[in-house]
C-alpha cells in the first residue's frame, strides 16, 4: 500500500519583518512559484488547496510589542492545524508549502491534536540553517515569529502563540532533534541547556546525511511519529542565495536530498514543511527548480509501492531507566515510551528527569513489518492509526566533534 502525498500551501509571511519600510516578504510566493516547476505532477500529489493567510500589515509595531501580527499568526496557526488534520485523516502524507517559518506553528498544534488522540508523543525534526530559538528568557525582545518558532513551538514565549487552545508546549524540549544549524549559531547554547539534541553542519557533514537521518529516527524512537520542518535557508547560500537570511556553511542540494530521503523512508515520519524559499531573489525560476528536483527525490520513499501508513500507538508506562551509554551522542530522557517496540523487541526509552539526567543510547526500533489495518476515527480533522512499526537501521558509530560543537 502506498502513501499518497497531498500537497497544502500556507503562502504566509507573518512571521517575518518586511525588507524594507515599504516591502513586503516575498516568500509567500513559493507554493506558486515550486507549483509552476511541476511539483505535484513530479510527486503524483493530490492538490489539498491553499490556506490563504490574513493580511501582512505591521501597522504600528515597535520592538519591545511582543511579536508582530501575533492575533493572526494564531488563528491561522489554528486553521493550518485543521487543514493537517483533514489531510492525515484520508490517510495521506501531507506537504506543507509556506510561507515563512511561522508554519511551524500550524504544524506543531496538529501534532499536538494528533498525539493527544493517539495517547501518545509526536517529535519534531527541525531542519534549518538557523535555531530560530530567540524567546523572551534570551533576547531583549522578540517581533518575528518566523524567527522564533522553534522557541514558541516548545512553549517559550507569549500564550497566545505558544500555547494555542491551552496546549503548551507542542513539542517536548526532548522530543525534538535539530539538524543543520550553524557550528556558531546563537543560540546554541541555549539549545544545549534545554536539553534539545542537536547535529550542526560539521557534524552532519562528518557522518553523512544518511546516516544522520538514521540518527534523527533514533533520538526520536519513543515517539509515536515525528515531523519535519525544512528551512531551505540550510542550504549554503552558494547554492541557494534566495532566501531572507542567507548564511555561510549550509548543506548542498545532494546533501539535503539524502537526509530528506532517509528522513521520509519510515512510517513514523507524519508529514513535511517546506519554509522561506522566497522567488523575488529567483528571478529566472532556477533555484525553484533546484528545489522541487531535491524535493521530488527526497519524497520519493513516501509514494514508493512498498511505502504504508503511519502507526500511532498509546503510550505504555516507561520501564526502568537504562544504563547510562558511553556514547558521545545522547540525549536526555523523560516521560513515557511509545509502543513503536515492545521491551522484548530491543526498546530501551530514557527515563531521564530533566537536561543530563537519564542518558541511554537510543533504541534501535523493531524491524518487524505488521498489516494495515483500517483507520479508526480519533476526534474531528484527526485519526488513530494502525500501521506497521519504523523499519530498523545502523546506528551511527563514527566519532563526534567535541560537545560545544554538537550543540551549536
Amino acid at each position: 500500500m502506498m502513501r499518497r502525498i497531498a500537497v497544502l500551501d500556507a503562502p504566509t509571511n507573518l512571521g517575518l519583518r518586511p525588507p524594507t519600510p515599504s516591502s513586503v516578504p516575498g516568500c509567500a510566493k513559493a507554493p506558486g512559484a515550486l507549483r509552476d516547476h511541476g511539483l505535484l505532477a513530479r510527486l503524483r500529489a493530490r492538490d489539498a488547496g491553499c490556506l490563504t493567510p490574513p493580511r501582512y500589515d505591521p501597522g504600528d509595531w515597535r520592538p519591545g510589542d511582543g511579536v508582530c501580527h501575533a492575533p493572526e499568526i494564531s488563528g491561522y496557526s489554528t486553521l493550518l492545524a485543521d487543514r493537517i488534520g483533514e489531510i492525515i485523516d484520508r490517510g495521506e502524507f501531507p506537504l506543507v508549502l509556506g510561507g515563512d517559518c511561522s508554519v511551524l506553528l500550524g504544524s506543531a498544534l496538529a501534532m499536538h491534536r494528533l498525539g493527544e488522540a493517539v495517547g501518545g508523543r509526536i517529535g519534531l525534526v527541525f531542519v534549518d540553517g538557523h535555531s530560530d530559538f530567540r524567546h523572551p528568557g534570551n533576547a531583549s525582545y522578540v517581533g518575528a515569529a518566523a524567527g522564533e518558532d522553534l522557541a514558541l513551538v516548545t512553549g517559550r514565549g507569549q500564550a497566545d502563540l505558544a500555547a494555542i487552545e491551552g496546549r503548551r508546549p507542542y513539542f517536548r524540549d526532548i522530543d525534538v532533534v535539530v539538524l543543520g544549524i550553524r557550528a556558531q549559531d546563537e543560540y546554541r547554547l541555549d539549545l544545549q541547556a534545554a536539553g534539545i539534541t542537536t547535529r550542526p553542519v560539521p557534524a552532519l557533514r562528518a557522518e553523512g546525511a544518511a546516516r544522520t537521518a538514521q540518527w534523527a529516527h533514533e533520538q526520536l524512537a519513543d515517539c509515536a511519529g515525528y515531523w519535519v520542518h525544512i528551512d531551505v535557508d540550510v542550504l549554503d547560500p552558494a547554492v541557494m542565495p534566495a532566501v531572507d537570511a542567507p548564511d555561510p556553511g549550509g548543506i548542498a542540494f545532494a546533501e539535503l536530498e539524502i537526509l530528506l530521503a532517509g528522513l521520509v523512508d519510515t512510517p513514523h515520519c507524519l508529514g513535511v514543511e517546506l519554509t522561506v524559499f522566497d522567488p523575488d531573489y529567483d528571478p529566472d525560476g532556477s533555484y525553484a527548480a533546484e528545489i522541487v528536483n531535491t524535493v521530488a527525490a527526497g519524497l520519493a520513499p513516501v509514494g514508493a509501492p512498498e511505502a504504508v501508513p503511519p502507526r500511532l500507538l498509546p503510550s505504555a508506562p516507561p520501564p526502568q531507566r537504562g544504563r547510562p551509554s558511553a556514547a558521545s551522542e545522547t540525549r536526555p530522557g523523560t516521560g513515557p515510551a511509545v509502543l513503536n517496540a515492545s521491551p522484548s523487541e530491543g526498546a530501551s526509552p530514557n527515563g531521564g528527569t530533566g537536561p543530563g539526567e537519564g542518558l541511554v543510547e537510543a533504541p534501535a526500533p523493531a524491524a518487524a513489518i505488521e498489516p494495515v489495518g483500517p483507520p479508526v476515527s480519533a476526534g474531528p480533522g484527526l485519526l488513530r492509526r494502525i500501521g506497521p512499526q519504523e523499519e530498523g537501521g545502523l546506528r551511527s558509530t563514527g566519532e563526534e566533534p567535541p560537545a560545544s560543537a554538537g550543540l551549536a
